[in-house]
């Protein structure tokens, strides 16, 4: 699966719940490290999800996202990538609700 084909349902379901692309953007490069630049080339080269953790730099705190999504804790799930994919996607689900950017960024 492409991180493209994803990316776009990332974008409806946080735009949909009142949320900014910036922000979108802010919460993937806290996890990932990639700015703007980084993501335009990801989405158009259609990276695999592999390929777009592969290459990412993952935030040393992302061990702090826990709880379920899709009724699976996330700090169970055993597969490194998978676990990454997991991890994205409670801090889209955690923006789309409404969820303060200090809290969903894991900070003081």
């Amino acid at each position: 699966m492409t991180f493209s084909a994803v990316y776009q349902h990332y974008v409806s379901k946080v735009e949909k719940k009142g949320r900014t692309l910036a922000e979108l953007h802010q919460v993937i490069a806290w996890l990932t490290g990639f700015d703007d630049k980084d993501l335009e080339c990801l989405i158009e080269s259609e990276a695999t999800f592999e390929q777009f953790f592969a290459k990412a730099k993952l935030n040393p705190n992302a061990s702090l996202i826990t709880g379920t999504i899709c009724g699976y804790r996330i700090e169970d799930i055993e597969t490194t990538l998978t676990r990454q994919v997991r991890y994205l996607d409670k801090l889209v689900d955690e923006l789309a609700k409404g969820r303060k950017m200090e809290k969903i960024l894991r900070t003081a």
